[in-house]
């Protein structure tokens, strides 16, 4: 079983360093895409999420065992869709050269900055988000006039299935390749020499992922988890601290990074405040066992902890 994983793995390998390889060619023939090509690049990635909607909320919702499909459109199309306009919208002012002065002693000379694309862009898109969190810096990276590679997370893999299908019927592989697979193919991911790496996800798992791009020298973006700590003041009503801190503890169910895992509240005020947390999740979700908007923890191993 042992050799059968590894030559899956040792394969999946191969097939990344093709498709990087792939990636690389094309930047190298084409580094400095024209602002109508980026353009292109995102309106076919806005064209991609518009037309799917449906099928891709019914896919989230799979792979969650529930997901509302309202939170889905709420919390990850529609703010995608925002990224990749406000893009659109800022391409001429983020292409432009940038004048710098230039000392006396250079003078006539004359000094600008010109932004250049990086090359390849690696993204590790997790899974409590994962069409917003692989679509919006998918956004940046095709804004810059980068390729993108990727890394959709093992634990929705519908959504992956579904994204990389829509992703390869509207781009070339060259311009944009979306990876499936388990963990051990996501550490083969982060392995490669990307121009770039973006990382979404766990404070552990996040420094696996240093440490694998350290060998290339890959520059990292990380985006990891942590508390959250919600800070009552004391003269603020305590019925409108409850409402604005349950309504983001209960959106996705609190599978958000920046969820609030506890609450500091003033002294003598904790019974006050349970009790309107209480009333504010009766009212929201009153048979939260039923209701289409609560949101299903992703798997056992989670919900575990």
């Amino acid at each position: 079983m042992g050799s059968i994983e590894n030559s899956a793995v040792a394969a999946a390998a191969l097939t990344l360093n093709d498709s990087l390889a792939r990636q690389r060619e094309a930047f190298a023939r084409d580094p400095h895409p024209s602002r109508q090509e980026r353009r292109r690049r995102l309106l076919l990635l806005e064209k991609l999420l518009r037309d799917n909607i449906d099928s891709l909320a019914a896919a989230i919702d799979q792979d969650f065992g529930h997901r509302s499909r309202d939170e889905t459109r709420l919390l990850e199309i529609f703010p995608s869709l925002e990224s990749i306009k406000h893009a659109r919208r800022h391409l001429g002012q983020w292409m432009r050269d940038e004048q710098r002065p230039v000392s006396l002693w250079f003078q006539p000379g004359r000094a600008k900055v010109v932004l250049q694309p990086l090359g390849v862009v690696g993204i590790i898109a997790p899974w409590n988000y994962p069409i917003l969190l692989a679509a919006a810096p998918l956004a940046a990276a095709l804004a810059a006039g980068n390729r993108a590679m990727v890394k959709m997370s093992e634990y929705t893999p519908r959504t992956a299935r579904l994204f990389a299908d829509l992703i390869a019927r509207h781009f070339t592989p060259e311009e944009v390749a979306v990876v499936e697979g388990d963990a051990k193919v996501a550490q083969a991911f982060a392995l490669l020499p990307f121009n770039h790496l973006l990382f979404t996800g766990s404070t552990k798992v996040g420094h696996s992922v240093m440490r694998a791009a350290a060998e290339n020298l890959t520059p990292v973006t990380l985006e990891l988890g942590g508390k959250s700590p919600a800070i009552v003041g004391p003269d603020y009503p305590i019925g409108h601290a409850a409402e604005r801190i349950l309504v983001g503890k209960t959106v996705n169910a609190g599978q958000t990074c920046i969820a609030p895992d506890y609450v500091l509240l003033p002294a003598g005020k904790t019974a006050a405040f349970l009790d309107a947390a209480r009333a504010v999740v009766n009212r929201c979700y009153p048979d939260m066992a039923r209701t289409p908007d609560y949101t299903a923890i992703i798997d056992q191993r989670h919900f575990a902890r």
